[in-house]
């Protein structure tokens, strides 16, 4: 028993050693969601509606509103850096977080520390920018690290393209399944593509972000790191962890 608890203390560390970033991100976005009002934990925010009328405060302040960020872009030109780190729920949390940390330790070892916080808060930024452009008289906020997200898994697919990863498709009643990542993210792509021409009538989910971060981070993949330099074979399987397109 203490062998193997030894083993796991051995696999964190060198996991915190190599990709410190990816877990500080995690870590960052975590408490920034339980220490604000969207989490519901902390009773200074009150309850009800006053709870309510505080989450949408937050939300406005720290997200990108794209009526606003046009209208004043200099007061509110960091909006798509905050937003990144700020989630409107618990499932919105968990789910980009389960996201950051199958793709993002692998791209992290691969690109570097610095090169992979300035790929992921660059990427994020021309993502929101991208929706905001798109939709520049809505008056709703957005918030959320999935356009930073999907500009890893971008990258992840140029880097990786055979890395196996775990999936969950609906289709096939939830089993788990693996599949090489130039399986499971163009499928992924692909669904987010169908789902950005419904969006108007579907619940507020920017899947025009997602598309628009997903394309840098190819690119950016593609333009800094080459086919010369990509990784010729799969490298050690991704952390295990359930890819929901």
């Amino acid at each position: 028993m203490i062998s193997e608890w030894r083993a796991a203390a051995g696999r964190t560390f060198r996991a915190l050693r190599d990709a410190p970033m990816t877990y500080g991100l995690i870590a960052l976005c975590c408490l920034i969601f339980v220490l604000g009002p969207a989490s519901g934990i902390v009773p200074g925010y009150g309850t009800g509606y006053v709870l309510q009328d505080a989450q949408r405060v937050y939300f406005r302040t720290w997200g990108v509103v794209p009526a606003e960020l046009f209208a004043a872009p200099l007061g509110h030109a960091l909006t798509p850096v905050t937003a990144l780190f700020v989630h409107g729920n618990w499932v919105h949390l968990l789910g980009n977080m389960l996201f950051l940390l199958v793709f993002g330790v692998l791209t992290e070892e691969r690109m570097g520390r610095v090169e992979f916080t300035l790929f992921y808060i660059g990427c994020g930024y021309l993502a929101l920018l991208g929706y905001a452009v798109a939709n520049d008289t809505s008056e709703q906020s957005l918030v959320g690290a999935s356009g930073a997200i999907s500009a890893v898994l971008g990258a992840f697919l140029f880097l990786f393209p055979r890395a196996r990863v775990t999936s969950l498709l609906p289709f096939l009643f939830f089993l788990p399944l693996r599949f090489p990542a130039w399986v499971v993210l163009p499928f992924w792509v692909t669904l987010q593509w169908l789902a950005a021409g419904r969006s108007a009538q579907g619940p507020g989910v920017a899947y025009l972000a997602h598309l628009v971060g997903f394309g840098a981070g190819f690119v950016y993949a593609w333009v800094r790191h080459g086919r010369g330099d990509r990784v010729k074979r799969a490298p050690e399987p991704a952390p295990e962890g359930e890819n929901q397109p």
